[in-house]
């Protein structure tokens, strides 16, 4: 913009093409009245570089373009004294040189007309077309923007609006403030720091995300430079110190072109030197430097078949470092990037790091979503733009684009926003993990099942009750490490697969009641003797009963979500509801066995005829610890006073007593039917969970001897009920129907410890 300069910033990264600024300059300030080869010129760097990439490009529009810009900037010049318009030309040499597609190029060529001249955009459209047209007036309402700190959480949300649908937009600035800051040295100190600052805080991180690489290092470096001048001449001397460093590394890079030469891999075996700000990192990390530390070798190859077979020749003529391996290939990262990470040692013991990829997969690492070419273009002939990766379909907007656009939509204070977006944007470590029925969830390192329950379904997450991590139950608050499996727990067993649009559509049997851990009706402790509390009322939780209006969470999941989506989200569940989730209003429900049936405790034992002894006369009493019924296997032992206690066969007391060297009795079932039987209910705290089983064990006929409720541990919550069945066989559909109850994940015949005796 007008405000740079042109005179360069410490720090640049050696061999960079660097387009000629003062010739250039010279060139424009002849004007498109001169010869044509002068045109040619002054255009002539960015049609080289266009043409590397896309070699059937049609350069005419670029001309057309320069031709507008250049008589539109005549006149207007930087601080450093040269031409404006050697600006956009510097732009979209940049973004030439990373392969963007000839539109972005135009719409580059012509990102200052309208701001800095008289150029409409009417004007415009009219000559090169609507999408350059948005572009142009993307980086237009961009350059509006104040990084003032008083006005940066608004106008940073303006710039977001501003990209809009398209991060070709973003690609734009980015490249902007490159050049900016290779030419910031004229400015006043305290002005360089400030733009500085901005360009760490902002629009790295975001150059992160976009997946451009190439842009992304270079900034680093210019920053590092600025605001950290000392570290940074530290850090060049001894760069400038190693200067033979590279040596080794050639020396192994020899070596790996020799193995795979050998394996029949064809392979670009490269030595790629660290940039400035990597170099600081590693010293940081590993104190003393070795040769090797200043660079990686990176491996190019044909397909993804080849990064593997190239992967497994190096494990195995070399002595590779396992804690070094990492598959990104199979689990690309959020910014588009996929290559395997790997460090194998030399037999002198130089250790040397290699990232091993393919051609395509290079140019999408250097240049992100600027390599992808146009998105509008119409797909190639038989290609299937649906079977791409979600994050992948759309390369203007990557999911966590679309995420941001919903965050500062969603949040109505500026401030909150910025704080949650800078906090995001911070987060340099990310996971993945994978939910059971596929796919997979890209995560900040940190992040909690709560954060994994929204960014898989969205609002929907309100009724989440819990979850299973690897398998195993786990409170929402548990934190997740990369390559765990997650499978979120909703209210009912519900599950949600993305609707068409990408939000979460529900599926299968409806949701119960509300979800707050610990809270509510029937979570406290004590024995329920007699009549089931609360049986016979409430709403019914069944298949097909609709979400609870109010069910939502509690307001200490904000001490375990990490994300800005699963923050603002609960924020603005709780902002809506004040009075936190209710208990819904009691409906009344048919009852079953007739009208206002309600459970009764039974008033006598299961009978003795129930089981028969091998002891003529004994007394014969079902144990407690076990609460054996019919058909289950049992066998009986003495106890004090003549009685004979029967158990079931793997009651971990029948290995204690036969260690014991008591002797067996043998007993078998009766004709009764009648059974007592103990039942351990585990699930998810919520409104209503003791009502609602009660209900269900009243519905399945049985009869409630006691309950008990223990106090919730982590979300959940445990009930023991002391059955009366009338009939053994109606054991089965007891449990699953206390199952199907929403909250409750498992349900199990109960263990008390065994009575001495």
């Amino acid at each position: 913009m007008s405000a740079e300069a042109t005179n360069q910033a410490p720090g640049r990264r050696r061999g960079r093409p660097r387009i000629d600024l003062r010739r250039l300059g010279r060139a424009a300030l002849l004007g498109p009245g001169g010869a044509r080869d002068r045109l040619s010129d002054a255009i002539s760097h960015v049609a080289e570089a266009h043409r590397a990439h896309h070699p059937d490009a049609d350069l005419s529009v670029l001309h057309r373009a320069y031709v507008l810009a250049e008589s539109s900037h005549r006149g207007q010049f930087r601080k450093s004294g040269e031409p404006y318009i050697t600006h956009p030309l510097a732009v979209t040499l940049i973004l030439a040189e990373l392969g963007a597609e000839t539109t972005t190029l135009t719409a580059s060529l012509l990102h200052d007309t309208v701001e800095d001249t008289e150029v409409t955009l009417d004007q415009v459209r009219e000559e090169f077309g609507e999408e350059v047209c948005y572009l142009v007036d993307g980086v237009t309402k961009l350059e509006k923007v104040d990084y003032g700190a008083a006005a940066e959480p608004e106008t940073f949300r303006k710039m977001l609006v501003a990209t809009g649908n398209d991060v070709r937009v973003m690609s734009i600035k980015l490249a902007d403030r490159l050049h900016n800051m290779r030419t910031l040295g004229v400015m006043r100190p305290e002005k360089q720091v400030r733009i500085a600052k901005v360009t760490r805080d902002v629009l790295i991180p975001l150059a992160e995300r976009l997946g451009v690489q190439a842009l992304k290092t270079e900034l680093e470096d210019l920053v590092f430079a600025i605001l950290h001048p000392a570290e940074y001449e530290r850090t060049r001397a001894l760069i400038a110190g190693n200067a033979s460093a590279g040596d080794a590394l050639a020396a192994i890079a020899d070596d790996v072109r020799a193995v795979l030469r050998e394996a029949r891999i064809p392979a670009d075996v490269l030595v790629r030197p660290r940039h400035f700000v990597s170099v600081h990192r590693v010293r940081l990390k590993r104190g003393e430097l070795r040769g090797t530390d200043f660079g990686r070798l990176l491996v190019l190859v044909g397909d993804d078949a080849d990064c593997y077979g190239a992967l497994g020749e190096l494990h195995t003529c070399f002595t590779p470092v396992v804690s070094e391996f990492k598959d990104f290939i199979a689990a690309p990262k959020f910014n588009l990037y996929q290559s395997l990470h790997t460090a194998v040692a030399a037999p002198d013991g130089a250790v040397a790091e290699v990232l091993i990829r393919t051609h395509q997969m290079h140019k999408v690492a250097e240049a992100g979503v600027v390599a992808l070419g146009n998105p509008y273009a119409a797909p190639a002939e038989g290609a299937d733009p649906a079977a791409e990766d979600g994050e992948r379909v759309d390369p203007t907007r990557p999911g966590w684009l679309s995420r941001l656009l919903a965050w500062q939509s969603a949040t109505p204070d500026p401030d909150t926003f910025w704080t949650s977006l800078r906090a995001d944007l911070a987060q340099d470590g990310e996971i993945t993990v994978f939910p059971p029925d596929g796919g997979m969830l890209a995560l900040p390192a940190g992040a909690t099942c709560v954060d994994a329950a929204y960014a898989q379904y969205g609002e929907a997450a309100h009724t989440c009750v819990g979850a299973r991590v690897n398998g195993r139950l786990a409170a929402l608050g548990t934190v997740l490490t990369d390559g765990d499996t997650v499978e979120l727990l909703l209210a009912g067993g519900a599950r949600r697969t993305p609707g068409p649009d990408g939000t979460p559509a529900e599926a299968g049997a409806g949701a119960g009641a509300g979800t707050t851990a610990g809270t509510g009706a029937g979570t406290g402790t004590g024995t329920a003797a007699g009549a089931g509390a609360g049986a016979g009322t409430g709403t019914a939780a069944g298949a097909g009963a609709p979400h609870d209006p109010v069910a939502g969470p509690s307001p200490d999941w904000l001490k375990h979500a990490r994300t800005p989506a699963a923050r603002i989200a609960i924020t603005g569940w709780l902002a809506a509801h004040p009075e936190g989730p209710g208990v819904p209003a009691a409906a009344p429900r048919r009852p079953a066995g007739g009208a206002g049936a309600v459970p009764r405790a039974a008033t006598r034992s299961t009978a003795a005829s129930a089981v028969v002894a091998d002891r003529p006369g004994a007394p014969v009493r079902l144990a407690r610890c076990c609460t054996p019924v019919p058909p289950d296997a049992v066998t009986g032992f003495p106890v004090r006073g003549g009685n004979v206690t029967v158990h079931r066969v793997g009651c971990p007391a029948v290995r204690s007593m036969e260690a014991a060297g008591r002797e067996p009795v043998g007993v078998r079932w009766g004709e009764a039917a009648e059974c007592r039987v103990t039942l351990v209910a585990e699930s998810f705290g919520r409104p209503r969970l003791l009502a609602d089983l009660t209900e269900a064990i009243a519905t399945a006929g049985a009869a409630i001897v006691s309950a008990t409720v223990e106090p919730p541990t982590e979300q959940r919550v445990r009930h023991t009920y002391t059955l009366q069945l009338a009939d053994a066989a109606e054991l089965p559909a007891l449990m699953r129907a206390m199952r199907d109850v929403p909250g409750v994940y498992d349900v199990s015949r109960g263990r008390h410890p065994a009575a001495t005796g």
